[in-house]
């Protein structure tokens, strides 16, 4: 048994695509279960129709983050995006399967999976993470050892990373001692070196050994600290590194996310005037009253046509474009492929 882990808040639009291209397209012996942190009763009552299969778990601050979409609603007090469930999420993975995949519910699944499968592979060439999604971003497989492992299945072995012993490697990431400065100075390293690493993790679209998620987790502690993450897998790395498939990917790209969208205004916010959150409550509500299809344009975002039909009286249009695409370049800039 496969669990496949979906990480949600109150965006249920978009978890019901998830759960549904999670039907249409994985086989194999799995269970999906909603690691959920604040999506309002009402809506996760509408998925539980939908989807009986899937468990809903709540987080230990489930009615603390109620409360403030509430307050949201009512007096337009931002909601705290920053406080992050790490230690729930941390916990249901250790609980999970040995193999698993963890995921977001504004990703969803573009071609067949089988887990059952991934599972075999995984255990016969001591696999630890095999990269079901990348954002169309190919740019990185210049810096990988690329060689066939399976049918849709290959090895990704990253070339150059430089590894530091002890708390050299957290001077190397967060610039301690003016560690990264020196060597940056001394052409050792560039803007894109710590980027290489990525190589390494995959935070919406893995299949993971859950013993190496769990070390790429560790020390979290309430915030999501990417840096602290790539340190953590380059440890664990640097003892396997003899391990040629220890990293992999399929050939194909199999998951997707948006680009048009984001559970709050804490990470996104650009100097428009356009509120996620509000944005978010009136297509919650046009999706519970079934006015909304969650599988609009799928397997391609939902069209901003199709947004438009439902806030063009209630927002101004023009700053959610403006914003869309502030978002959208921000990716695009890395490399990925955000169509």
């Amino acid at each position: 048994m496969v669990d496949i882990l979906v990480k949600s808040f109150n965006r249920p639009f978009y978890l019901d695509r998830c759960i549904a291209s999670i039907r249409k397209y994985v086989s194999g012996n799995f269970r999906v279960k909603i690691l959920d942190d604040g999506t309002p009763e009402k809506y996760l009552n509408k998925i539980r129709q939908q989807y009986p299969d899937a468990e809903i778990i709540t987080s230990d601050n489930y009615q603390k983050k109620i409360r403030a979409i509430d307050e949201n609603l009512q007096s337009g007090k931002k909601i705290n995006g920053f406080e992050i469930p790490t230690k729930f999420w941390y916990d249901n993975v250790k609980a999970a399967s040995d193999y698993l995949i963890i995921t977001e519910d504004d990703v969803w699944f573009t071609n067949p999976v089988n887990v059952d499968e991934l599972v075999k592979q995984a255990e016969n060439h001591d696999i630890n993470l095999i990269k079901l999604g990348w954002l169309g971003n190919e740019s990185e497989r210049e810096d990988l050892i690329i060689n066939p492992i399976a049918e849709n299945l290959e090895s990704a072995k990253p070339k150059s990373l430089l590894f530091f012993p002890g708390k050299l490697m957290d001077a190397f990431f967060y610039n301690r001692y003016k560690f990264f400065t020196i060597l940056y100075k001394l052409g050792k390293v560039d803007n894109f070196t710590q980027r290489k690493y990525w190589a390494l993790n995959s935070i919406l679209m893995g299949f993971y050994r859950k013993d190496y998620w769990l070390q790429i987790w560790k020390g979290m502690e309430g915030k999501v600290d990417e840096k602290r993450q790539l340190i953590n897998a380059a440890f664990y790395y640097k003892k396997n590194i003899h391990n040629a498939d220890f990293i992999s990917k399929l050939q194909r790209e199999s998951m997707k996310t948006t680009f048009r969208s984001s559970a709050t205004n804490s990470y996104h916010e650009y100097g428009f005037g356009f509120d996620v959150d509000r944005f978010n409550h009136i297509i919650n509500e046009a999706w519970l009253s079934g006015k909304f299809d969650a599988m609009e344009n799928f397997p391609k975002d939902f069209s901003m046509d199709y947004f438009k039909t439902f806030v063009s009286d209630k927002i101004n249009f023009s700053e959610f474009e403006k914003w869309a695409d502030q978002f959208r370049k921000q990716y695009e800039n890395l490399g990925c492929n955000t169509d």
